[in-house]
């Protein structure tokens, strides 16, 4: 995604510590027993001596289990139907789960998502060992690619930070890339700064159908993008303050990049929109038509969400090119809630009819596919 503005002085131990609830924060791995020396690292789903099934692969980075690294067991799970459970703990790599590995599953073993953290710290503008930078997909520290992939109680983070690297432009710092259809997320959080969520699909050609849940995502600009067709079903978003800005807007929460020929884009159900930074810093979209699609018609339905001070209520969305007015694209909303929904000027908040609402659920956007029926 473009990058925006620069700066944000927050430390990697700040991120970690964010939580899905305002005066909730806990430290990563806070259950010292669990995480350290506690004699059950994998809870009610048993031991590497006692697998829940022969398909199931144990991952602790403190050696009591199959592997000490996520791509380690990622790795060896091949074919199809393997569960990883992740003991509590900071695993610091990237990781990738190509298209092979399908109908996989990894749960997060102390079901509290701020004991399991996958993070890493590359940005677009990372230089690569090889030479050349990462871009911003490279920069995904976990990249899902396989379709019928379900994760639950996992943070996904990307720590790096904008401060720590003031001689480079290329921001977008990807905390998880998501490819294949039929991708669930339960429960997790998803932490970084721009670009932290990047709900996409394997080509144009394709609409891949994923659903959130229960989850909890924050950042800066554009940190819930791509062209997936998506389901954020009670999930908190959260936008971050920023101290190298003076003036709004700081950023962008959602920014699709939907497919022309797809119907259905993202759609945000009974969510709650909060914000550390002040009073109408946030936009609450912009749509992407990226150089790669041009015919590209960003689609975004939110109905039913709470949306915080945070969000310009007067005008809460903007373009991200003036070539493709956000007016000309598909936004919507019905029935929100709020100081960020207040409506002042009713040409800048486009609504769905009760009608149209009647067709703006998981359930249509995500057809055959019922993955809140399998949810924890």
């Amino acid at each position: 995604m473009p990058s925006h503005h620069l700066q944000l002085p927050l430390s990697r131990r700040g991120l970690l510590l964010a939580s899905a609830g305002a005066g909730a924060a806990l430290a990563v791995g806070a259950n010292p027993a669990r995480a350290a020396g506690g004699k059950r690292p994998f809870g009610r789903y048993g031991s590497p001596t006692a697998r829940l099934t022969p398909q199931t692969l144990y991952v602790d980075p403190h050696g009591r289990g199959d592997f000490t690294s996520v791509q380690a067991a990622v790795t060896a799970a091949t074919g199809t139907g393997r569960t990883l459970v992740l003991a509590p703990g900071v695993y610091r790599e990237t990781v990738a789960v190509d298209a092979t590995r399908t109908e996989a599953t990894w749960i997060g073993a102390s079901q509290d998502p701020r004991d399991v953290v996958i993070v890493y710290d590359n940005a677009a503008g990372t230089p690569k060992p090889g030479g050349g930078t990462y871009g911003t997909t490279g920069s995904a520290t976990t990249t899902v690619q396989a379709a019928g992939f379900t994760a639950r109680w996992i943070t996904f983070a990307n720590d790096w930070l904008r401060a720590d690297h003031p001689g480079i432009t290329g921001t977008q710092a990807v905390a998880i890339k998501v490819r294949g259809d039929r991708s669930a997320f339960h429960h997790c959080r998803f932490l970084g700064h721009q670009d932290t969520l990047y709900a996409d699909s394997m080509s144009l050609a394709v609409f891949a159908r994923q659903y959130y849940s229960h989850c909890y995502v924050e950042g800066d600009v554009d940190f819930v993008f791509g062209r997936a067709t998506a389901v954020y079903e009670d999930c908190h978003f959260r936008t971050l303050n920023r101290t190298d800005l003076t003036a709004a807007p700081y950023g962008f929460v959602l920014a699709p990049s939907t497919a022309g020929a797809n119907p259905r884009g993202y759609l945000v159900v009974r969510g709650r929109v909060g914000s550390e930074a002040p009073d109408a810093h946030y936009k609450l979209a912009r749509p992407w038509v990226p150089s790669s699609d041009t015919t590209a018609r960003p689609s975004l339905t939110v109905r039913n969400t709470w949306l915080g001070p945070g969000i310009d209520a007067v005008a809460p969305y903007t373009n991200m090119s003036d070539s493709f007015p956000w007016q000309s694209q598909r936004f919507a909303e019905y029935r929100n809630t709020g100081p960020g929904a207040e409506i002042s000027v009713p040409a800048n908040r486009p609504q769905l009819t009760a009608e149209q609402a009647e067709s703006a659920t998981r359930a249509t956007y995500l057809g055959d596919w019922r993955p809140w029926k399998r949810g924890c």
